[in-house]
Parts: structure tokens; C-alpha cells; sequence
């Protein structure tokens, strides 16, 4: 069944912030399906990350400018715990980043 020409023309329109939710979306009804291929593709299980882009407040008492960035953070759950590192100002593309 092909999809929609308008729905394709809506996506995109979307913004990246919009196309990764949706992405979120289609993978959670994908992994909710019967369907043995799914699985098969699947790599191994990995911790999830989820990445935000965040304003950060320096301190300094005299600073104009606050907040800075936003910046780019990874969150995950370690042994329970809440646990987030920097990126920086961009993310980098899936293939180059690093754990």
C-alpha cells in the first residue's frame, strides 16, 4: 500500500525535533507487531539514550549573556541512576559517535 503524497509532503515539512518523535513513535508500533522480520533486524540491546538540547547558566555574577548555548546531552539509566554526559553545540551523525 503506498503512502499518501500529502502525508509524505507533511513529514517534510516537519522539523527535526518533530521527525525524531514520530520516529519514536513508528519504532514503538514496529516493536509492538508480530512480525518475526522486525525482530531479526534488530541489533543488540543497548541502553537508551535519549539526547536534549539544553540552555546552561554559567554563574558568573556578571554575566549578560546567560543563559548560553543550547548545548547537546546524553541521559541514560546506569544501575539505577540517572546519568548524563556533554555533546556539545551539534550532535554527531549515529556513525561517529562514540560511547
Amino acid at each position: 500500500m503506498p503512502i499518501d503524497r500529502d502525508l509524505i509532503r507533511y513529514f517534510r515539512t516537519m522539523d527535526e525535533y518533530d521527525l525524531r518523535r514520530l520516529l519514536i513513535f513508528v519504532r514503538g508500533l514496529l516493536l509492538n507487531t508480530d512480525s518475526p522480520a522486525f525482530a531479526e533486524h534488530q541489533g543488540p540491546k543497548r541502553a537508551a539514550v535519549s539526547y536534549r538540547l539544553e540552555p546552561v547558566r554559567c554563574g558568573k555574577p556578571g554575566c549578560t549573556r546567560c543563559p548560553h548555548g543550547p548545548y547537546w546531552y546524553a541521559y541514560w539509566r546506569e544501575e539505577g541512576r540517572l546519568r548524563s554526559r556533554y555533546i556539545g553545540k551539534t550532535l554527531p551523525a549515529p556513525d561517529q559517535a562514540s560511547e
